[in-house]
């Protein structure tokens, strides 16, 4: 059974090009190392309905920020831990971001690691 890694982070509006740079080479970096698909989203319909909050609310954005929603896709458990392993040792994934600040706040971002239920 697949197995997604899902993040959901807060970027300020303004950093989004940055933030995109960052995530085109993440993405490429994973897809070499074995992930079957490498997504980054940002928000767009973020508005409360009767039924759910919004992802802006769990986040509490401030004034400016939006929400990026991103997925990794796996064969399954081992084989997430197999290619993050392999990616945390890439130096391409470091490269040139020791001396500039993230895009998005580190401490904001909400992880998990989650067993596919359904794959329609």
């Amino acid at each position: 059974m697949r197995y997604v890694d899902g993040y959901v982070l807060p970027v300020p509006k303004k950093n989004l090009g940055d933030y995109r740079s960052m995530a085109q080479k993440a993405g490429k970096i994973w897809r070499e190392h074995g992930a079957l698909d490498y997504k980054e989203c940002v928000g767009e319909d973020l508005k409360k309905t009767k039924w759910s909050l919004p992802f802006s609310s769990m986040l509490k954005l401030k004034s400016g920020e939006t929400v990026v929603f991103a997925y990794i896709v796996f064969k399954s458990r081992a084989h997430r831990d197999r290619v993050n392993a392999k990616v945390m040792k890439d130096p391409r994934l470091t490269e040139g971001m020791a001396d500039q600040p993230m895009p998005f706040d580190v401490k904001r971002m909400i992880y998990g690691g989650f067993k596919v239920l359904v794959d329609a």
